[in-house]
């Protein structure tokens, strides 16, 4: 063979390599691309490219394990049968090279064309043409319409009053029954409509519950925090979690905080979580110099047990317990106070259940959790009511945006329009247009809070809100709501020079914590014995010899009944221990475990918990 005829053998060979990665390429990420879209459409059946945008930068961490895996088993399967197939024709069909190369380019052409179809589906459902235009096009309507609070003249009364601010994490009107306005059949959070019905949420002479709208860059919890409370979009030149990586936080605005702190009222922020993720804190200590209260506050200062942390931080149970704590604190003060609570049990994905929590929606755990919700607010409303300083205070209960689970709210019909709840109690103000029905926004907030402090508002509005309280229109009601977020959705000079000072942070790399953790497996319990037989095995990321494992058992809600026992080791390495319920009397109902890790210097190291009923 001459050199001539190994030259060319080489350039074929060459070229069915080619040839074969391009149609494996182009065939396998067809299939892979088609399915994905199909799945993201079917997932979040009313999706936006806002929404696509937040998800895309949203940390994976914060992701469901379960949707993970329903991606994995709606777009791989297809995939993998498609690229087995391919290369199955290729194997058959290598020797015969009309034919082969024939279907190959057939292969090509049917991919390009399902790939185009599906790329444009996506096109046209996000409305990306409309999108790509509104990023590109600047929109002078914030500067046309917002207020800076320091033009305006805000009169307090001479008593101030107390106000108690409670973001709902992701509570919407839409979890009520239809009856009552919502989207659903039953009611999620029945005894938080029976409040909005009771005191203010502003739907006039309507029946059905009213809400607030979340507008472009409200949509997570720091920007609806910002929104309600500044009256402004959290338009930043960051992923939408990065502003704890800055100095300020909007520093060339005045906020609601920074208006009750000139008033002299003191501020707390009590939340669950670390106050650091997203901005809070910067948010809360740079506007009114809040006192903040979060999951690591509690870590310190022993309100939680060593080690504790479950889903978020803590759970709202606690939350509300220690808010009880504050509250009799704070009205001891001759000063009046602002105390400002974040929920977090109802956070995607599904939420966190917690032993108050019911089996009421037939498995559907985060309408469990919304239910729970509800009853836990509620509780602690009709908490404040019976206490001595209530008749001073206002309480502002207002979700922060609609929420993010990623399938709860497939079936709400598309033309249903989705706020978050709303409710204004005890407030110091009255309504001036108390037949009609609002059509407002989470920016309304801002001034409304103040208003139904008993604050006189020249003008009635603050930032790009209005005093709801007022007969004043409110943007959306001078406008149509849809091109007002039409031009919120546009780039803003007024923003970009508030934000001017923002500049990104180089991204590093995380360290990951490996949190202690341990198996734990409960078997029948034996009514004749009274004894709960418990295993803990598979113990990880304990750093130290462990000298014992500690087991805390309770069943009261106030762990009044709690007792300590101590688990010992069988044959196979594993601790085991029968928990004696004939201890609590036999008393049925839902137990409570916690399982702690001894080490050798007596510090004890949640392994975790669990609850079982006992009946």
């Amino acid at each position: 063979m001459n050199a001539k005829n190994v030259f060319v053998k080489i350039i074929k060979c060459i070229f069915y390599v080619f040839e074969a990665a391009v149609v494996l390429i182009l065939g396998v990420g067809a299939v892979l691309l088609s399915n994905s879209i199909r799945w993201m459409f079917a997932t979040w059946s009313h999706l936006t490219m806002d929404e696509l945008v937040y998800h895309i930068n949203s940390p994976i961490e914060g992701t469901s394990t379960e949707i993970i895996m329903e991606y994995m088993e709606y777009c791989i399967p297809g995939t993998v049968l498609v690229l087995i197939f391919i290369i199955i024709l290729m194997i058959v069909l290598r020797k015969r090279k009309i034919l082969y190369h024939s279907v190959m380019a057939g292969i090509v052409a049917g991919s390009a064309v399902l790939a185009g179809y599906f790329l444009n589906m996506t096109w046209v459902r996000l409305d990306l043409a409309n999108y790509s235009e509104n990023k590109s096009t600047y929109s002078t309507f914030i500067d046309d319409n917002y207020v800076d609070a320091n033009n305006v003249e805000i009169r307090f009364p001479e008593q101030k009053r107390n106000l108690i601010y409670i973001y709902l994490e992701s509570m919407e009107v839409t979890y009520t029954d239809e009856e009552n306005g919502g989207a659903f059949e039953k009611s999620c959070i029945p005894e938080l409509t029976e409040i909005a019905q009771e005191y203010e949420d502003f739907s006039g002479s309507e029946t059905i519950l009213n809400g607030g709208y979340s507008m472009p860059q409200t949509t997570w919890t720091v920007a609806a925090m910002f929104a309600q409370s500044a009256g402004l979009p959290l338009s930043i030149p960051l992923e939408n979690n990065e502003m704890n990586t800055q100095d300020s936080f909007f520093a060339g605005t005045t906020t609601l905080g920074d208006i009750l702190q000139q008033a002299g009222y003191s501020q707390t922020l009590l939340i669950g979580s670390d106050a650091t993720f997203g901005g809070r804190r910067l948010l809360f200590s740079g506007h009114g110099d809040f006192t903040i209260h979060d999951y690591i506050y509690a870590a310190d200062e022993k309100m939680i047990p060593e080690g504790y942390r479950v889903w978020w931080g803590y759970e709202d149970k606690r939350l509300f317990n220690f808010a009880k704590r504050e509250l009799r604190t704070l009205a001891e003060q001759e000063e009046p106070f602002n105390l400002t609570i974040l929920t977090v049990d109802t956070h995607r994905e599904d939420g966190y259940v917690c032993e108050r929590c019911r089996d009421e929606f037939g498995g559907n755990q985060y309408a469990n959790v919304m239910a729970c919700s509800s009853r836990m607010v509620t509780e602690f409303v009709r908490w404040i009511q019976r206490q001595d300083f209530y008749e001073n205070t206002t309480i502002v209960l207002a979700g922060d945006h609609p929420t993010m689970d990623s399938d709860f709210c497939e079936d709400v019909d598309y033309d249903y329009a989705r706020k978050v709840y709303t409710a204004y109690i005890n407030p110091a103000a009255e309504v001036q247009k108390p037949d009609v029905y609002r059509n407002y926004t989470t920016y309304d907030y801002y001034p409304t809070t103040l208003a139904s402090l008993g604050a006189e508002i020249e003008g009635n509005r603050l930032g790009l809100g209005t005093n709801l309280f007022s007969d004043e229109w409110t943007l959306t009601e001078k406008y149509q709501r849809d091109w007002v977020e039409t031009e919120l959705s546009r780039k803003s000079k007024f923003m970009e020079d508030l934000t001017s000072y923002i500049k990104a942070v180089p991204k590093t790399e995380t360290p990951q914590v490996e949190v202690a953790s341990a198996l734990l497996t409960v078997s029948e319990y034996d009514a004749m014995t009274g004894i709960l037989p418990l295993m803990i095995s598979d113990i990880r990321n304990v750093e130290g010899d462990i000298m014992a494992i500690n087991v805390a058992v309770w069943e009261e809600e106030d762990q009044s009944d709690l007792q300590w026992m101590q688990a010992g080791q069988n044959e196979e390495g594993n601790y085991v221990m029968d928990i004696s319920i004939a201890g609590f009397g036999y008393k049925t109902g839902v137990y409570h475990i916690d399982v702690y890790a001894v080490l050798e210097d007596g510090t004890m190291v949640l392994l975790g918990g669990v609850l079982e009923e006992v009946e």
